[in-house]
């Protein structure tokens, strides 16, 4: 063992998984391995190695966090019924005479459809498929439809069931149920915010979002009313069927991920959609999203077990509460350095290694920790959208086809408006809290 003092031995940690990351390597790599060669030199080999077997376990043997792969089947078995092909086709017989209407209905349908999926992949790429090409189409402007769909896609990591509040609850100590409760108005703040930009943008700008012809939404009021009403049906149910249960008291998020996999399962059954391949395909991407999930996440706990068994976190909690202005200012620095993380770092990572750490110092800065928790996810929002590690940005250019010849700076373009409403909303949230507060507050005794 060697003496190192707890600053250095931060510095070490936390600028070397940046590091890692930055020149290209999984955030799993160097994060394990920080983590025990740390270990191994501050702490000694035997205290590291029962830290990581202890950690590492905890993390795998959690019984909340098993909603992860049943929500990722549920999300991936919802894709391949093409549900959100029939909602988008029913809005736009409604909203398509609208200028920028179709980008208002890849919102709106992102919206519906992140209260049934709980990851961005599936949303976005079901959004990406069915949305661009019509807008593209149609002489929407490139930046405007990407954005839409990068916007309306990642709501389903904030909204509920989402993966993200599910991986939150247990690093924080905070209830799942509650953190999906105190999610729903702060993500329909973002999806108003949303569709308030592009209805005023295309105002302004017409050739951005043109309306479409009549004669290709010239049908009778009663078919589009019974043709939206039906396309309305598979998601209620599956709404139902994972948050239903939950608000009645009937089962608890995990047991409600196990329902809404065998409601998506019988609804690509119903529309004729399931087959051999399909669950195969299903099973497979459950696997290899689980097993990336589950790696970085038990890895990430056990370093962070280590970064705080050698002083780290209380060195991060000193300098913070050092900080002069007060609460709020040091509230601002933790804010900005997660939005900045979100630039360089997958949001598991940022979950695993920052919440354990700043949680603490929330509730000794006074905050209550469901607004703090929820703060901190809003703020995530953005690491979808901020390249270089951009998730979203990233699907949208992989499934676009190419004969529409989109861009990578088309999409950064069209991302950045909607990075700065997320700011928008989060400066909400902080003006009124209650949006957070209100309906938790009416819903839990």
């Amino acid at each position: 063992m060697i003496e190192i003092s707890p600053e250095i031995a931060t510095f070490i940690m936390l600028g070397g998984v940046l590091i890692g990351v930055l020149v290209g390597y999984p955030l799993a790599l160097p994060i394990g391995a920080l983590g025990l060669i740390m270990g191994i030199l501050v702490i000694g080999p035997n205290a590291t190695f029962d830290l990581y077997y202890t950690r590492v376990f905890s993390i795998l043997t959690n019984y909340i966090l098993l909603a992860i792969p049943l929500f990722i089947f549920m999300g991936a078995m919802l894709e391949k019924s093409e549900i959100a092909g029939g909602l988008y086709d029913a809005l736009y017989l409604w909203m398509g005479g609208l200028k920028g209407g179709l980008a208002l209905i890849t919102v709106l349908v992102g919206t519906i459809m992140a209260a049934c999926v709980g990851i961005i992949a599936a949303s976005v790429t079901m959004l990406a498929l069915v949305g661009i090409p019509s807008m593209i189409k149609r002489g929407y402007d490139k930046g405007l439809a990407s954005g839409a769909v990068c916007a309306g896609g990642t709501l389903g990591i904030l909204i509920p069931p989402s993966i993200m509040l599910v991986v939150y609850g247990p690093m924080s100590g905070l209830s799942v149920g509650k953190l999906f409760i105190g999610a729903f108005m702060p993500g329909f703040l973002l999806s108003a915010l949303y569709l308030a930009y592009i209805a005023i943008r295309c105002q302004l700008q017409p050739e951005m979002g043109p309306p479409v012809p009549v004669e290709e939404r010239n049908v009778p009021l009663a078919k589009k009313t019974m043709t939206l009403l039906t396309s309305m049906i598979p998601p209620s149910i599956l709404v139902l069927s994972v948050l239903g249960v939950i608000y009645l008291g009937i089962a608890a998020p995990t047991e409600a991920a196990g329902i809404g996999a065998s409601a998506a399962t019988i609804l690509a059954l119903a529309y004729r959609k399931f087959s051999w391949k399909v669950l195969v395909d299903t099973a497979t991407e459950t696997v290899k999203l689980s097993g990336m999930i589950f790696l970085i996440s038990s890895l990430s706990f056990a370093f962070v077990g280590i970064f705080i068994r050698i002083g780290g976190g209380d060195v991060v909690s000193d300098l913070l509460l050092a900080t002069p202005g007060g609460a709020w200012a040091i509230f601002a620095i933790i804010m900005f350095l997660v939005f900045l993380l979100g630039f360089f770092i997958d949001w598991l990572g940022i979950v695993f290694i920052m919440v354990p750490i700043i949680t603490p110092i929330a509730a000794k800065l006074g905050f209550d920790a469901l607004w703090f928790g929820m703060m901190v996810c809003v703020n995530l929002q953005t690491s979808f959208m901020t390249p270089p590690f951009a998730y979203a940005i990233f699907i949208v250019k992989g499934v676009s086809p190419p004969e529409l010849n989109i861009t990578m700076s088309d999409i950064i373009r069209g991302v950045m408006p909607f990075v700065v409403l997320i700011l928008v909303g989060l400066a909400l949230c902080i003006a009124f809290p209650e949006i957070i507060l209100w309906l938790p507050g009416k819903m839990i005794k």
